[in-house]
């Protein structure tokens, strides 16, 4: 079975500020930098090499992924951000509210020129499977973000199932999924605030 970790971005300005980023950008926070750090002396301590290394084309991603190792990478746009049209850069709790009951709520943000989740599911999991399915992707690291990742992993967790084993989600939490066969099988997260110094 192949290995995947996939990891949210360091904390950043906007996440300190709780301002919605999807296509927009800013810098990671002193925190963001701390926490990437302590994942990179993590895999270090647990001696977990990666044969490929990926990052979403945003900086946030791309600048948390050399905080956590030294090694070459290759950024793909199919690892970014939602979009979240008129949203982007404004406060989190303007944006529609999801209830997850109703099929059509994947398309919430695109009256506002903002991307469907369905699409953002569509594309993370083409992205990644494509990623995994390479001969010489044994063990692979991926760094994205937080709306992306959540859309990835409902293809392959019951919303029940992602509030229990995974609940918000912080920056620099990392998902350890085995894939076999097609299939993403949730192992772990491994929670960047609980690692040591």
């Amino acid at each position: 079975m192949k290995e995947l970790y996939l990891m949210r971005h360091g904390e950043t300005i906007f996440n300190k500020k709780r301002l919605a980023q999807g296509s927009t950008d800013s810098p990671l926070t002193e925190k963001g930098i701390k926490e990437a750090a302590k994942v990179g002396k993590y895999f270090a301590a647990e001696g977990l090499t990666f044969d490929h290394a990926y990052s979403s084309t945003q900086e946030r991603a791309s600048d948390t992924l050399e905080l956590v190792t030294k090694q070459p990478y290759k950024r793909l746009k199919g690892l970014k951000e939602l979009d979240f049209g008129l949203f982007e850069a404004e406060p989190d709790y303007l944006l529609p509210k999801a209830t997850f009951k109703d099929p059509a709520e994947v398309n919430l943000l695109v009256p506002y020129g903002g991307e469907s989740t369905l699409h953002v599911s569509e594309r993370m999991n083409q992205t990644i499977t494509e990623i995994m399915n390479k001969p010489d992707h044994q063990q692979v690291l991926i760094v994205s973000h937080g709306a992306a990742i959540i859309s990835f992993i409902a293809k392959w967790m019951s919303f029940t199932e992602i509030a229990a084993q995974v609940g918000d989600m912080p920056n620099c939490c990392v998902l350890h999924f085995g894939y076999d066969n097609g299939k993403f099988t949730f192992k772990e997260m491994i929670d960047a605030r609980k690692l040591p110094e």
